[in-house]
């Protein structure tokens, strides 16, 4: 005799795993008005594509690189650098929107006299392309200040990782 109750679980576990919504990347939410997420789960069955830290460009690219002002301010740096990303995204398939993880490496401000990053100027930067109208979705991000890039007039560097799934 079949156990009604154990072939319903059966039924039931079968189609949560083969519907649409298990197979999707979830975002959970930090809740309020975060910028950022608290975390994302990102199912067996979705492809990843992890970027390698991108720096910004020279404002004028016509000149050589000679001081912080070649490549602008934190907030600058950071359009810059998330504009170079989504044209890399772009040439695999994938858009801002599918970012899912950032990490942002960020340089003190030499204008700063504390000798600290300019958080807020980083944020203005990325909010231009995460939570909009374009683009609403947000990412895990963990943004840290370093002692130097790579450059001595870069700022701003970020490296981020992008998921989808499978279209259906």
């Amino acid at each position: 005799m079949v156990d009604m109750k154990k072939l319903l679980l059966g039924v039931m576990g079968a189609a949560l795993v083969a519907g649409p919504g298990a197979a999707q990347i979830v975002r959970h939410s930090s809740g309020g008005n975060a910028v950022i997420l608290e975390g994302v789960t990102i199912p067996a069955n979705a492809e990843t594509l992890a970027l390698s830290g991108q720096l910004a460009s020279p404002i004028d690219p016509s000149k050589r690189p000679d001081s912080v002002e070649s490549f602008g301010d934190t907030k600058t740096q950071t359009i810059s650098a998330l504009n170079k990303i989504k044209g890399i995204l772009a040439s695999h398939g994938y858009a801002m929107s599918d970012i899912v993880k950032m990490t942002v490496f960020v340089a003190a401000d030499p204008k700063r006299p504390d000798g600290k990053m300019d958080f807020a100027g980083m944020n203005e930067g990325y909010r231009q392309f995460f939570g909009t109208p374009e683009n609403p979705n947000l990412v895990a991000r963990s943004t840290v200040q370093v002692a130097a890039l790579a450059g001595p007039y870069y700022l701003v560097e970020i490296e981020v990782t992008a998921a989808r799934t499978p279209k259906r």
